[in-house]
């Protein structure tokens, strides 16, 4: 049934004059389908301030790389070679204090650093000498010891490499390799 007031005409939903609806529907008329619907001017708006938000966004991260590529890495001191047994780990934070890397000693010669995030999704990875590999427990994933490629599991991008140098018998990380293969 329609209710015709002037030129508003309405329907309501069970059918029923204006005088049989309860009280609630009196004080608040709200049309229900009507109230769900969204213009074009609101759509509009919110796909322009969303799109703004991300570019913004973009922008900011855009910026903070720039900011940072042109600065060099920090040397830092990771102690002296001797006192590293081989088949040791020792974990230490390079650049940065949120950057944690392993520090491997694999044999008599040979001395390895990678970042601990697995390239999956940021997981700790864990190194096994014996078996010659780290492993990302999160999703099973593996990396090749020497190289620091992936060899099993969802990553697809190698570890970053720390580059080591070591002077006086002393031990020092000076720059972070980035590989895409």
């Amino acid at each position: 049934m329609s209710l015709s007031t002037g030129d508003l005409t309405r329907e309501f939903p069970d059918g029923q004059p204006l005088s049989a609806q309860p009280q609630w529907r009196k004080d608040f008329p709200t049309d229900v389908p009507e109230d769900d619907h969204v213009g074009r001017r609101d759509f509009t708006k919110f796909l322009v301030l969303t799109s703004g938000a991300f570019v913004a966004g973009q922008c900011w991260i855009a910026a903070a790389s720039l900011r940072n590529s042109d600065e060099p890495l920090p040397e830092i001191s990771l102690g002296k070679f001797a006192d590293l047994p081989v088949g040791s780990v020792r974990e230490f934070r390079y650049p940065t204090e949120d950057d944690p890397c392993l520090l491997i000693r694999a044999s008599e010669t040979e001395l390895l650093a990678y970042s601990q995030k697995c390239t999956h999704l940021s997981c700790a990875v864990i190194p096994n000498l014996e078996e010659r590999h780290l492993h990302c427990p999160c999703h099973n994933g593996f990396f090749d010891l020497e190289s620091g490629r992936p060899t099993a599991g969802p990553p697809r991008r190698p570890l970053p490499r720390v580059i080591l140098e070591i002077r006086d018998g002393e031990i020092f990380a000076t720059d972070v390799e980035l590989r895409t293969v």
